[in-house]
């Protein structure tokens, strides 16, 4: 090979393209790495990190200020928000493996040659970035997505933010609109609203999360309300004039013909993600596209064969945990022969607000409109001595299991929720029964017991 000739180039530093090159790399294949923007992708500098970081930080100070009914009087609790945003600096550091150099100096280690530019294809084979031509005998696209920007009259005018710049704002906002209901506009509600800012969420849906079990939603909709943050469902909008003094000013009309005005000091956009596709220039390698992102077959293989996709550029479902497994995946089919499905059966998510809100498999509403007959198990938290004993008694496991017993589905609303899918999501991998899951003994006092108990109830 020449200087500019790769047996692999990865396309995007993220979940997907790094676990990739990373992998091919360690099997002894010569490999580029190109990312036009920070090492990690949208995970770790504008994403799940910093966004975990801060609601962490944030959760920590609203516990404190209403610790009264645990019988602890904590007479001050207040925010440094320089130091909050030093310490979420500090985390992506951590997890980046360093400052920026040192990242850069690790994937040098790996023997990836890393370009820090943006890729374009001109040919099938070839790839420029930063004025460089690189050729390639196999690609992966791993570029992810970027925030999807929405019709709304006067918008851009008013000016806004997106998770990219939420995560580092130089000043708390006072009034903050939060455009989109769904997990990141949740989020990023609730967080913000801890930190003192009057909160407001304008959704077009009407049904908040829809991905989710619609009661669970509700719920927790319901204890985000009691916090103080006012949600508004099944909206229109349009962004007026901007006052220098007052702020931002935004008109929506609600159901029955309501409408109103508000004032804000920053409008965040967050209603969903576009494929990041504009610069690749895809046309030049032949590569087949729609508005959703790359097409592959279940190999994660494009249409031309030696080109593959992973990660948020080609997944309907856009997680860092499915990236990594995709990546992980298409390490080795680029050079298999035997290229392996990705299986996509037994996805779990989560969305992080406080309670947090954990999905794997099928909702009761997937069942019902399959005409797939189930069996639901509950568990609440409410009698459960571990969430009594925590003060974390919102919420409760949901299970759906058919006739066998086999787990169709799994719920949770309550206090690390990411944490207790985990039992849900191993026994649907590995075909554990719910007679298996009521049977085995666990830790007396868990919060883990609400799974088994919603298991035995079936």
């Amino acid at each position: 090979m020449t200087n500019n000739e790769y047996d692999l180039i990865v396309i995007g530093a993220g979940g997907a393209g790094s676990t990739a090159a990373g992998n091919a790399a360690g099997s002894g294949k010569r490999v580029a790495l190109i990312e036009s923007d920070k090492l990690g992708g949208t995970c770790l500098n504008y994403g799940c990190d910093p966004t975990k970081t801060l609601l962490h930080t944030a959760s920590v100070l609203y516990h404190a200020r209403h610790a009264s009914t645990l019988g602890l009087c904590i007479p001050q609790a207040e925010a440094d928000w320089a130091a909050v945003q030093a310490h979420v600096r500090q985390v992506q550091e951590t997890i980046r493996g360093g400052t920026p150099e040192q990242a850069r100096a690790g994937i040098a280690a790996q023997g990836i040659d890393l370009f820090m530019g943006e890729a374009m294809f001109t040919s099938r084979h070839e790839i420029r970035v930063n004025g460089e031509t690189l050729r390639g005998k196999r690609f992966v696209i791993a570029t992810g997505t970027t925030a999807l920007i929405p019709d709304i009259e006067g918008l851009a005018e008013a000016g806004y933010i997106t998770n990219v710049e939420a995560v580092s704002l130089p000043e708390l906002p006072k009034r903050l609109v939060v455009i989109g209901g769904g997990p990141i506009g949740l989020e990023f509600a609730q967080m913000f609203s801890r930190f003192g800012a009057q909160v407001v969420v304008l959704e077009r849906d009407r049904q908040p999360l829809p991905r989710e079990d619609s009661e669970l939603a509700m719920a927790l909709c319901s204890q985000l309300t009691a916090e103080g943050i006012r949600l508004e469902f099944g909206v229109e909008m349009r962004c007026g004039s901007v006052d220098n003094e007052r702020g931002k000013h935004i008109h929506f009309h609600g159901e029955e013909g309501r409408e109103e005005d508000l004032v804000a000091d920053q409008l965040l956009v967050a209603v969903g993600r576009l494929p990041a596709l504009d610069a690749l220039n895809l046309e030049a390698a032949g590569v087949e596209y729609t508005e959703e992102g790359i097409t592959t077959d279940a190999t994660l293989r494009t249409n031309v064969p030696h080109i593959w996709a992973a990660g948020d550029i080609t997944s309907k479902h856009q997680f860092t945990h499915v990236a990594s497994d995709q990546g992980e995946l298409v390490a080795h089919n680029v050079f298999a022969r035997k290229p392996k499905a990705f299986d996509d059966r037994f996805i779990p998510w989560v969305t992080f607000t406080d309670p947090e809100l954990a999905r794997v498999g099928l909702s009761e509403a997937d069942l019902q409109e399959a005409k797939i007959e189930y069996r639901l198990g509950r568990a609440h938290f409410n009698k459960l001595d571990r969430a009594l004993a925590n003060d974390q008694t919102f919420g409760s496991v949901k299970l759906l299991a058919d006739a066998d017993g086999k787990i169709l589905g799994g719920h949770i609303l309550g206090a690390n929720a990411g944490e207790l899918i985990a039992p849900v999501v191993y026994a649907m991998r590995f075909g554990l029964t719910v007679k298996r899951i009521a049977g085995a003994m666990l830790p007396y006092p868990t919060m883990a017991e609400a799974v088994r108990w919603a298991a035995a109830q079936i």
